[in-house]
């Protein structure tokens, strides 16, 4: 089992940037590719960028190329994603996501592919 916990939500006008972390912890000795998503009331979770184990691969959903950049540190079980150029219709609850066996360099863009999941972390977008 692997936990996840996110922080670093919060409230930023437009333009600005915000930087979320994913602390895991548990079952962490083994390989896992990571991912973020978002979604909004009512709706599907959305991709929004996810990383390989080894970080050498990355996936960024289209709406947020060029102003999100994703990253991890193994060292310290953590993933980030740095947020810049905010939009209002960036505004959703994020949510960090886990998916073992992928082995090093594959990424998963779905939500089904993955296995844990932390509880969300609210990014609101003023405009």
């Amino acid at each position: 089992q692997v936990q996840l916990v996110e922080s670093g939500g919060g409230l930023v006008q437009a333009g600005g940037s915000l930087r979320l972390s994913c602390a895991a912890s548990g079952r962490t000795s083994s390989s896992y590719a990571m991912g973020w998503f978002r979604q909004a009331a009512g709706k599907e979770r959305d991709l929004v960028a996810a990383i390989s184990w080894s970080g050498g691969t990355t996936y960024y959903a289209d709406s947020v190329k060029g102003r999100f950049t994703i990253s991890r540190d193994n060292a310290k079980n953590t993933v980030y994603l740095q947020m810049d150029c905010l939009k209002p219709e960036d505004t959703d609850v994020y949510y960090c996501a886990a998916r073992a066996g992928f082995g090093s360099r594959r990424v998963g863009v779905a939500s089904d592919e993955y296995d844990y999941w932390g509880q969300g972390t609210q990014v609101t977008v003023s405009s």
